[in-house]
């Protein structure tokens, strides 16, 4: 499962050194809507969320393909809002499909449907749905939205009545690790390895909204003992070994070293987290915005160029932290992550937009 957990989400070692050393990407990350349904407490976004002048559909094609032609295999479908209120969705699947590449989507899946989850199915993406807690009350009111919980559990059978998940179609659910959904994140593990879906636990990310939600991010401690009580219950129960480490459990994040996130404006950025216009897809190609970009060459020799206690941490070869937690909050994505429980309490310089 931890594997299969590696290859829905993320490369394997080898393909990542190899995709390094050619010079490639391995996957690309394409904002679409900047509607959502929602106003999750926890969002990276924040409130405002509409943005004008959003790319059409025949530019979103140009861009995937410049992505596939740089050796992109995996597309995954994230959103300034939620993903599955952009019209211009279906063809896009049915585009990436055509295309033979892989596909993930990450979505509320308040909407999803019959008719949606069919199309999912169809067309072997990959969903990753939303699912902080097993509690409607919580739910609703960090969704800031009643009646989210069981939108999102109407989701959820849609996609189990069509076909999710089998040995051809995996799925998975996301849950952000907050003071308020802590305890309960073991037993949304343990259901998620019961019916064969992947777990995804993340630490909230230090933008957006939830920096208006202080009340929101539990003690670095205490994440701790979660990552390393949910280590325990897949060794003990499952027979998985995986090193605890954030910002996700199980799961080490090297996105930096091939990946990049196109937002739904046009603009390259590295990741979601790191919200840094390297350009526009509609002025420049993306072999050139990648290649021309200092904070690209900077995050791709990321074992070289990190700062501070990341540089001589013992999983240092594996994880670099949560590169949008240290921009975030610190102002240099390169910074030592001041997020994780590894990292003793150093001073840094807080970025101006950080509120901690």
């Amino acid at each position: 499962m931890i594997r299969k957990m590696q290859m829905v989400l993320g490369f394997t070692n080898e393909e990542i050194d190899l995709a390094f050393k050619s010079n490639q990407l391995l996957s690309m990350e394409v904002e679409l809507s900047s509607r959502c349904n929602l106003h999750c407490a926890y969002c990276y976004v924040g409130k405002n969320l509409f943005r004008e002048d959003e790319l059409e559909q025949e530019e979103i094609f140009d861009a995937i393909s410049q992505a596939k032609a740089l050796g992109a295999r995996k597309i995954i479908y994230v959103g300034a809002g939620e993903p599955l209120l952009d019209v211009k969705l279906k063809d896009i699947i049915h585009y990436v499909n055509k295309l033979g590449m892989e596909h993930v989507l990450f979505t509320n899946g308040t909407l999803i449907n019959t008719e949606i989850a069919r199309l999912l199915f169809e067309n072997k993406v990959v969903p990753i749905i939303k699912y902080s807690s097993m509690k409607e009350e919580t739910f609703d009111r960090l969704a800031g939205c009643d009646g989210a919980y069981a939108s999102m559990t109407r989701g959820l059978k849609c996609l189990r009545k069509a076909g999710y998940p089998d040995k051809q179609h995996s799925m998975g659910v996301e849950a952000i690790a907050t003071n308020y959904t802590i305890n309960e994140i073991p037993s949304i593990w343990r259901w998620a390895r019961d019916n064969d879906i992947i777990p995804y636990v993340e630490c909230v990310t230090h933008k957006g909204s939830a920096v208006e939600h202080k009340d929101l991010f539990p003690d670095k401690k205490v994440i701790r003992e979660l990552f390393e009580n949910l280590a325990k219950i897949d060794k003990d129960e499952y027979g998985f070994t995986w090193d605890a480490c954030p910002p996700i459990a199980g799961f080490f994040c090297k996105r930096h070293l091939y990946s990049c996130t196109l937002n739904s404006q046009g603009f390259v950025q590295p990741c979601v987290g790191i919200d840094i216009k390297m350009g526009n897809i509609r002025t420049e190609k993306l072999a050139s915005i990648l290649k021309n970009s200092k904070v690209m060459q900077d995050l791709s020799q990321i074992r070289n160029t990190i700062k501070g206690q990341c540089k001589t941490c013992d999983y240092h070869k594996d994880c670099y932290g949560c590169r949008g937690n240290a921009y975030s909050m610190t102002g240099d994505y390169l910074a030592s992550d001041p997020t994780c429980w590894r990292i003793k309490d150093e001073a840094f310089t807080c970025s101006p937009n950080c509120k901690k």
